[in-house]
């Protein structure tokens, strides 16, 4: 079987790291559609070694399309989601819109795969899957295995993201701002509120009312919904000066005992999982190091004696992959391995 797939946002990071991964992976799709907004209509984008060209996404007839992975912004999923699953086409969602909504699955396959198929069993879906925030989605793959081995009680996670997580234009800025410094000129915020070249700023997304910020209340929330509402969690987000790569420390307290080498034993055998963990001299995973893996990387794994059954871990991925393009795919894939037939083939 083959489907057919739309690619909503291709111009963007995301939407082109969507088409470089349904390719790499070999994804059965007998056709492939970038769409765009109007202004890029006709842009020439890869698809391996085919150039395709976007399409307009206003007027596209979603009911010849079989899966539609969305990465355009809460705006466009607001005012197109539900319109395109009425169509009878699937909705993979990047943006947070839908994340929180009780009808609508919050996947990371090696996590909670299975509610895929639970929810293709339901006659009233929305035909709406919410992809996590790029945070969540690498973090509640390194917690699951061990939560389900020791049960976690409490998270604390303090977290390292890269300039491209606020899209192609933080990039730009972090890029403009080191050359400019180099050369003595001042930098200039506008994408962030600070200066981000050899800087950190403890600072993502708006301010809440208890002094959280919004990216901090998503990895508490999203962890809750995926893992375990039991779970207490609880987040700083701090931008880095680094290109790709979301960095995170996290603490953990169980409920049971656990071991640092049971946590690296079980964590080894787990999906998606690669532990680099050697006590030396570059013994652990950095961002540079993870660009392009579809791994979730687990370094630094020890116990943390202030707490009974405490571990600290270093988790590391690539935020365009894993956080969000790759989980796309593969919450695709698990779709079809649970027997998505999509407008395509219903029509025969």
């Amino acid at each position: 079987m083959t489907y057919v797939v739309a690619v909503v946002g291709a111009t963007g990071n995301v939407g082109r790291e969507m088409l470089n991964v349904l390719h790499e992976r070999n994804f059965p799709a007998s056709k492939v559609i970038p769409l765009a907004s109007s202004r890029s209509v006709g842009k020439e984008i890869s698809y391996g070694d085919t150039v395709l060209k976007c399409r307009n996404l206003e007027g596209m007839d979603f009911s010849q399309v079989d899966i539609c992975l969305m990465s355009a912004g809460s705006e466009v999923s607001r005012n197109l989601a539900q319109k395109i699953g009425a169509a009878g086409c699937m909705v993979i969602d990047n943006s947070s819109l839908w994340r929180y909504h009780e009808d609508v699955p919050l996947v990371v396959p090696e996590v909670n795969g299975h509610v895929v198929g639970e929810y293709l069993q339901k006659n009233d879906r929305l035909n709406i899957i919410a992809n996590p925030n790029c945070s969540t989605a690498q973090l509640v793959v390194a917690l699951k295995p061990l939560h389900d081995a020791a049960t976690i009680k409490r998270a604390v996670v303090a977290t390292y993201q890269s300039v491209s997580g606020a899209g192609k234009a933080g990039g730009d800025e972090l890029w403009h701002q080191t050359r400019g410094l180099i050369v003595s000129d001042s930098p200039e915020a506008e994408v962030f509120t600070k200066q981000i070249a050899f800087n950190v700023i403890p600072h993502i997304d708006v301010f809440m009312e208890d002094g959280s910020t919004r990216e901090e209340w998503k990895v508490v929330v999203e962890t809750k919904k995926i893992v375990d509402p039991k779970i207490r969690v609880t987040c700083t987000a701090v931008r880095v000066p680094v290109f790709v790569g979301h960095s995170e420390a996290v603490n953990l307290e169980f409920e049971n005992e656990i071991s640092a080498d049971e946590a690296r034993d079980i964590l080894r055998q787990a999906p998606g999982v690669m532990v680099i963990d050697k006590r030396e001299d570059g013994g652990y995973i950095t961002p540079v190091e993870c660009v392009g893996d579809y791994a979730t990387f687990v370094s630094r794994i020890r116990e943390d004696i202030t707490v009974e059954n405490g571990l600290n871990i270093w988790v590391v991925s690539d935020n365009l992959r894993k956080g969000a393009a790759l989980n796309s795919v593969q919450i695709a894939e698990c779709l079809i391995e649970h027997g998505w037939q999509g407008n395509h083939h219903a029509k025969g």
